[in-house]
């Protein structure tokens, strides 16, 4: 009498079976994992653009402010300086007696085309 092979032919065809469904498992889509906070191309590129915008705002106020202490120093050291402040006061005079000798020559043109 012949021994039965070990496993017979309804387990070869349950064990073919269930490689076949382990195959089509390997195709069935799984669930994706979400973002928590799921964020645009948009929101993105408008989130992007808005620190851009911040970065270059604190830069320039910076820029701004730096440029604000330069000019604060150098008032203060031309108002130290005694000879720069003898030199504003003939400036500031010569200004003046220019313009005075310029408003005479206005006013003599002008006398003048009246009498033409």
């Amino acid at each position: 009498m012949r021994e039965p092979k070990i496993g017979g032919f309804t387990e070869r065809l349950e064990s073919q079976a269930e490689a076949r469904r382990a195959l089509l498992e390997k195709f069935k889509p799984k669930p994706m994992v979400q973002a928590e906070v799921f964020e645009t191309r948009a929101q993105r590129k408008a989130r992007e653009i808005e620190e851009v915008r911040a970065k270059r705002a604190a830069e320039k106020e910076a820029a701004r402010k730096r440029a604000e202490d330069a000019a604060e120093e150098a008032r203060l050291a031309l108002a130290n300086n005694e000879e720069a402040q003898l030199e504003m006061k003939r400036q500031e005079r010569k200004d003046r007696k220019a313009q005075a000798k310029a408003e005479a020559r206005a006013k003599r043109e002008a006398k003048s085309a009246q009498r033409r």
